[in-house]
């Protein structure tokens, strides 16, 4: 009863997406799995933390990443804070637990040479599909949003005349982004085709199926996995890794961190420094070229 309350909250109060609140159920009840395999009289709203501790182990003996154990404790730990929130629960049994030490990933963007080769192939526009899936890749190049906000930009959130989008970010945090001219050229390409749609069920959303329905989590992941896998190497080739390239190449270019920071919806600035690093390679061309002392 309460696990239910607290996806209602999530959904309808924390404006989580259904994949996101479906994580958190599952990492609850894998919680509660556990308490009914080993406790079978243990409940998670009131179990203590010397037997939550016991869970945590069993999931680093199965073999689970430090960073998956870690968001599975998160995910307890979100609902302890909604109970004691709504007056069920005193003491939250997480509250002194230290997370697990968790190496840092260095996310590698995409280069420029790797972008311009997918835009090239993305220049003959032949259908709706091809004119949709050349305005995905540069609106998430162009602008650095979350999936999720492509997949909820509404037809009037887009701009064309004054080139500006809304966006509808975390927490209904909404932030406003200018346009390139390149994407308001490809979005009335797109739209053009887009009008010509035998049917459109979600008319007040701008990226649709072929069939007239909003876009979706995974179809967003394989187009840009689809042109990204035949220019790059990388094993990874998601929209994440081109947010990851918006903001890497602001900043090698000079972009002020701040305003990174607000084009990327970010709450704080430690959000936004995790892309400082891979500047650092490019400063240290700047800084071989320019420091007086340096004679190589």
């Amino acid at each position: 009863m309460y696990l239910d309350k607290f996806l209602e909250y999530l959904l309808l109060e924390k404006n989580y997406s259904k994949h996101t609140v479906t994580a958190y159920q599952n990492d609850i009840e894998s919680c509660q799995q556990f308490l009914d395999e080993n406790y079978k009289d243990e409940k998670v709203e009131g179990v203590g933390y010397n037997i939550i501790r016991q869970w945590v182990v069993s999931l680093v003996n199965s073999g689970l990443t430090n960073r998956s154990i870690n968001r599975k404790v998160s995910s307890l730990n979100s609902y302890y804070k909604f109970l004691i929130k709504v007056g069920n629960l005193d003491i939250n049994p997480l509250k002194t637990h230290k997370a697990l030490k968790t190496e840092k990933k260095v996310q590698v963007p995409f280069s420029q040479k790797e972008l311009d080769s997918v835009l090239k192939e993305l220049n003959t526009i032949v259908d709706f599909e091809s004119a949709r899936d050349k305005l995905i890749v540069e609106l998430f190049y162009a602008t650095g949003i979350r999936r999720t906000e492509l997949i909820h930009i509404k037809l009037s959130d887009l701009d064309s005349n004054n080139k500006i989008l809304k966006v509808i970010g975390k927490r209904n945090k909404e932030r406003f982004i200018p346009l390139l001219p390149t994407v308001i050229d490809s979005y009335n390409t797109y739209n053009n085709y887009r009008s010509k749609l035998e049917n459109i069920e979600d008319k007040e959303y701008v990226f649709l199926t072929k069939k007239g329905s909003k876009i979706y989590d995974t179809l967003v992941y394989r187009i840009i996995n689809k042109y990204f896998s035949k220019a790059s190497t990388k094993l990874k080739c998601s929209p994440h890794v081109l947010r990851h390239s918006f903001a890497t190449h602001l900043l090698n270019e000079g972009a002020d961190i701040n305003s990174v920071k607000e084009l990327l919806g970010h709450s704080s600035l430690a959000a936004t420094q995790v892309y400082t690093h891979s500047s650092i390679a490019e400063l240290k061309k700047v800084y071989a070229k320019t420091h007086p002392r340096n004679i190589d």
